[in-house]
């Protein structure tokens, strides 16, 4: 999935900065700013126990949903039925006065947003009502709940008329909205260990888990995550929120890390409860916080490493100048 700031252009160079700079092996990885999954999943792929955490509940369902399995779900209490095929056969919602998605994002005679053709948005809320109709009536085991909720997520953003989030809609039909919505199996990786998702504070978590190595990529800018993914967030929740303005925004709360006046005590204060022996911060050299100040926090912890690496900004569809941006990975050895 496309997700603002997502690490899958960095990989191997975040796994190289861990590798030229600990000489003994970690075990537990703690994610603790989530996102789309991805850092998760390549570390539980390399024979790691990731432990993951996101204040959005869209990126928690995503990790819950993916990272916790250690194999496909089985859906035994549904019997011989087809899981996605069935799913994938829905049309109408099951309660459709309660049919939040279609009613309020895609166009009908008391709403003009465009995210969503109506066929598709009937179909998110289909699907989405049975997934929870099958766990309220214990027909899934929690993880196949969240497994089925992050399929779900992971396949609309691919009938979605948008030009890369969800802070607006685009004016015309795009022509992938024309296609029908299809959810898939997700690939689920084996792992000899059971990895951990929470849908917590980063402090909070850091107060409950320790670490080997902490993984920490909090927003760079005042760019808050859930107003670029609230309908990812409401189709995870379907809570029927209070949604307001153009775009159908649901309220959410802010992040210290996206202010100028308090990313640097937001910092202050999650590395103040941090119990890691080693840390690897991802931010970038045009973030809310010079790289002299990130240095100011950090060093009062440990020993730190910076490298830079040149990054491709965000694509949308807007053309953007690519100029100096730099990725940074800082790596904190808290013992040395």
């Amino acid at each position: 999935m496309r997700f603002i700031g997502g690490k899958s252009l960095m990989l191997g160079q975040i796994e190289q900065v861990i590798q030229d700079n600990i000489n003994e092996e970690i075990t537990v990885i703690g994610d603790l700013f989530s996102g789309s999954g991805v850092v998760a999943q390549y570390f539980k792929k390399r024979g790691k126990k990731v432990i993951c955490n996101d204040m959005m509940y869209m990126s928690y369902v995503l990790v819950r949903g993916m990272t916790e399995l250690n194999s496909m779900p089985t859906f035994d209490s549904l019997g011989d039925l087809n899981v996605f095929e069935y799913l994938n056969s829905l049309t109408e919602p099951l309660n459709p006065t309660n049919a939040f998605i279609s009613l309020n994002y895609a166009p009908n005679k008391n709403c003009d947003r465009m995210y969503f053709q109506p066929e598709n948005a009937k179909k998110i809320d289909a699907i989405r009502q049975q997934i929870e109709s099958w766990y309220t009536d214990a027909k899934l085991l929690e993880s196949e709940y969240f497994y089925l909720l992050a399929c779900l997520i992971s396949a609309v953003p691919y009938v979605a008329n948008i030009a890369g989030v969800y802070a607006a809609y685009l004016k015309h039909w795009d022509k992938r909205t024309y296609n029908k919505l299809n959810i898939v199996p997700l690939d689920v990786i084996h792992s000899e260990f059971n990895c951990e998702s929470y849908n917590l504070d980063a402090k909070k978590l850091c107060e409950l888990k320790s670490f080997d190595l902490a993984y920490i990529d909090t927003p760079y800018n005042q760019r808050e995550y859930i107003p670029n993914y609230h309908i990812l967030e409401t189709i995870a929740r379907y809570d029927a929120p209070d949604i307001k303005g153009v775009t159908g925004m649901r309220n959410y709360e802010r992040s210290g890390f996206c202010s100028k006046a308090t990313a640097k005590n937001a910092f202050m204060d999650l590395f103040s409860t941090l119990r890691a022996k080693y840390a690897v911060v991802s931010y970038s050299n045009e973030g809310l916080l010079s790289t002299e100040e990130m240095l100011s926090v950090f060093e009062q912890f440990g020993t730190v490493k910076i490298f830079e690496f040149p990054y491709r900004r965000y694509k949308s569809k807007l053309p953007r100048n690519e100029g100096g941006l730099k990725e940074q990975l800082y790596f904190i050895d808290f013992g040395a």
